[in-house]
């Protein structure tokens, strides 16, 4: 039996306003939400997965729900000229302090280019750009790297400790999913049916850090 996505979890990636309620409802019936776990349960039709809050979710899984594989890499691995995606968190200086680092294949180039919030952490940001310039971090993150990364409209500053997961991604396999996996699932209200629109997973107990 499905279960609608709960008001609590919707909240924590939503941003409503409170003068509008009714057109509020609206949008929390249709706006994407991430839900990071892990999975419970999993069949033909539905996806079944523990959220890091405790909370059990259960989703309808459509046919052309999208598997992506995560798994990690090097810090050295990110370039210059990469397109890379980082949550982080913004530093009194007006840096971002990574949080973690996806570096995207070239055929993904692009992908959600820019600036915004993201809900990793309370006050945690997304930018997914191009690796302008890269050096060694300041002194205080001794092994890491500094990157100045640029995307249209305007550019950030991050600083990458040496122990922050730097992935990849490439296309999964039904395979990966089951009960136990890591999981980011991007989902969606769909007919009053909350729906499972991806899932990226990791191997091994890898659990997907963005």
């Amino acid at each position: 039996m499905l279960v609608r996505i709960s008001p609590v979890l919707l909240a924590s990636v939503l941003f409503l306003a409170a003068s509008a309620p009714v057109l509020a409802s609206a949008q929390a019936a249709s706006e994407p939400v991430r839900i990071r776990g892990t999975i419970v349960r999993v069949d033909a039709k539905t996806l079944v997965v523990q959220d890091r809050g405790g909370e059990v979710v259960s989703l309808f899984r459509p046919t052309d729900m999208t598997v992506s594989e995560v798994y990690p890499i090097k810090l050295s691995d990110i370039r210059q000229g990469s397109f890379i995606g980082t949550a982080a968190m913004p530093q009194a200086d007006g840096t971002q302090k990574a949080l973690e680092v996806v570096v995207f294949p070239e055929a993904a180039r692009g992908t959600g280019e820019g600036h915004r919030p993201w809900d990793l952490l309370p006050q945690s940001t997304m930018t997914n750009a191009t690796v302008a310039d890269l050096a060694a971090a300041p002194k205080s993150v001794r092994g890491g790297q500094q990157l100045r990364l640029t995307y249209k409209g305007g550019e950030q500053t991050v600083v990458v400790p040496p122990d922050v997961p730097v992935v990849t991604f490439r296309p999964g396999t039904e395979s990966l999913l089951v009960p136990g996996v890591k999981v980011l699932v991007n989902a969606q209200e769909k007919n009053g049916i909350p729906t499972a629109l991806r899932v990226t997973a990791g191997r091994n107990g890898f659990a997907p850090p963005m």
